[in-house]
């Protein structure tokens, strides 16, 4: 897509795309988007400061320089000295980025702001001890980093010393990540070379600026190197949000706000729910205490598309729920949602599958079946939670992974057993809740937990009914026989022990009443949290090996006495 320039005057401005005729106090109030087409123009880094932080909340950082930018005495049409006079003179910057301490609806953060009118905002040695002082500065206060892209590349005219920045820029995000401290990445337009490839895509979150285009590669090296013809969204952030390597496009003038929230739900650490109210947690500890129901009704009330999904969870039980996209590597599974929110004061991630309440919707979430790109999802959230000191909580609810043969070319194995090994290592508390169907490898890939709950008339087992009849019994008409045999449902999951609690269903079952449901849950969740506030990483992590270390030690007399999976709450605490 060819970079559009809007055409300013005084009183008037001229958009580029649509070519409409905007007053000029309407485009700045606008936030320079053009009001009709929703075109982003470009905005200069004092501008975009303004633009993000609280009314009179910028502090501006001093960043040392030092030694000479011109090291080389580069000369191209004109030496690089009075290049970079005629840049300090045009723009009013001394160099193409500033840095700032500023707050976001009362939020701090360390911010870092490009300008392209700099020598089209490219990366040189100054801009690099401004960009690593930021880090600093961030590090020292315990603050969130914020950079806003906007970059032509390394500066050629500094040579190979400007190569060397995005090493540089590289170790200051790596130390960010030893820290524990968030980083985001604003991508506006236009956002290319050693940024692109540096500092702009290391970030914990990725947010393009509507329009903006990303890349190593300039669309027109590449057309001309290679001959290649591209389509017209190649490099766009847009495009980049299918395949996985953005966490969302925002327009300019609702930044602000996803800023805020993302800065909010990352501020957590663990422990800060010890102060959860744990009063009335509904769950069932004993099997005797749940119904002895028909296995294959079981199945069927499961499968119930009336029952409530993870989108309707997330609007009843959580606040603040911001969705990250994207596995960073190949796409952006539909059947598994991955986020951060808050549960009454605590700030969690959140990760499930997601089914619908239609055939549509279930065809457009690939029926709650996902592929690698969403087990590699999850994964990186979760690591962002162990980072960021969050706990985590998984809704889980699928008839399996997809089994077609594009998941197992994308390595569909590897990335359901990459899952359960991080799981084992996370320093967090993790909390599984099998609000559905929990089918197979698929289900456990996200509930390798410290505590797994599961509703009354949800299941969980190794094979799907039909699955199993269809294998042993040769004959899927016997598949309400492989259910009883499975003992999938929440009864003789809690007495094997493979769930640590029941959650009781509300008369007629979740789908008949959500807001019941959900207050139910969220109870639950407060009390499981609780349960492990006052513990640290490495406990955290003893206690999930030592709950699944304990199936190597099934006992058939327990088993019928239904005593395997009693006193876990105890067992848990200590």
């Amino acid at each position: 897509m060819p970079q559009l320039n809007t055409v300013e005057s005084p009183a008037w401005v001229l958009c580029a795309n649509c070519q409409a005729i905007i007053y000029s106090k309407r485009w700045r109030k606008c936030h320079r988007v053009c009001p009709e087409c929703e075109h982003h123009g470009m905005v200069d880094a004092r501008t975009r400061l303004e633009q993000l932080a609280d009314p009179g909340n910028i502090r501006l950082l001093d960043a040392p320089v030092t030694g000479t930018p011109d090291a080389l005495r580069f000369v191209d049409t004109m030496p690089y000295g009075q290049r970079l006079a005629e840049a300090r003179a045009r723009t009013g910057l001394d160099e193409t980025m500033l840095s700032a301490q500023i707050s976001i609806e009362g939020v701090p953060a360390v911010v870092v702001v490009m300008d392209f009118r700099f020598l089209g905002g490219s990366l040189g040695a100054t801009a690099g001890n401004i960009l690593v002082n930021a880090a600093e500065v961030a590090l020292e206060r315990g603050l969130p980093l914020i950079a806003v892209t906007a970059s032509g590349g390394a500066r050629m005219q500094e040579g190979a010393v400007a190569l060397m920045q995005m090493a540089r820029a590289s170790a200051a995000w790596a130390r960010m990540d030893e820290a524990g401290l968030l980083t985001v990445s604003v991508i506006t337009d236009p956002t290319y070379g050693g940024v692109a490839a540096s500092f702009a895509t290391l970030s914990d979150v990725l947010i393009g600026e509507k329009g903006a285009r990303l890349g190593f590669a300039g669309r027109r090296v590449i057309e001309q190197t290679i001959r290649a013809e591209l389509p017209r969204d190649f490099q766009t952030v847009e495009s980049f949000l299918q395949r996985g390597f953005v966490d969302m496009v925002v327009s300019r003038r609702s930044l602000r706000g996803e800023l805020a929230t993302l800065l909010r739900a990352g501020r957590g650490a663990v422990g800060a729910g010890r102060d959860l109210d744990t009063m009335g947690d509904p769950t069932w500890e004993h099997s005797a205490w749940v119904p002895d129901e028909e296995p294959w009704e079981q199945v069927r009330l499961a499968r119930d598309l009336r029952r409530p999904t993870i989108r309707d969870y997330i609007a009843l039980v959580f606040d603040d729920f911001i969705e990250l996209h994207g596995d960073r590597l190949l796409g952006d599974c539909p059947a598994m949602i991955a986020g951060l929110a808050r549960l009454g004061a605590q700030p969690v991630a959140l990760v499930g599958q997601r089914k619908g309440h239609t055939l549509a919707e279930l065809a457009e979430h690939n029926f709650a079946m996902p592929f690698p790109s969403g087990y590699r999802k999850a994964a990186r959230v979760m690591r962002l939670a162990a980072k960021l000191g969050l706990p985590i909580i998984t809704l889980v609810d699928t008839p399996g992974a997809y089994p077609g043969a594009e998941a197992e070319e994308q390595g569909q194995a590897s990335a359901i057993a990459e899952n359960l090994r991080l799981m084992m290592s996370l320093p967090v508390p993790v909390i599984s809740v099998i609000t559905g169907e929990g089918g197979s490898g698929g289900a456990l890939g996200i509930a390798a937990a410290n505590r797994v709950l599961i509703w009354e008339h949800a299941i969980y087992s190794v094979i799907s009914p039909e699955g199993c009849a269809s294998i042993l019994w040769k004959d899927s008409a016997r598949s309400p026989d492989a259910a009883a045999a499975l003992r999938l449902s929440a009864r003789h999951l809690l007495r094997l022990g493979v769930v640590d609690g029941v959650l009781p269903e509300p008369e007629g079952g979740v789908g008949a009443d959500p807001p019941t449901a959900a207050a139910r849950l969220r109870r639950a969740l407060h009390a499981s949290l609780a349960m492990y506030s006052e513990m640290d990483g490495a406990q955290l992590r003893s206690q999930r090996h030592g709950r699944f270390a304990r199936f190597g030690h099934l006992d058939a007399t327990a088993l019928s006495n239904g005593l395997v999976g009693q006193g876990v709450r105890h067992a848990q605490a200590t």
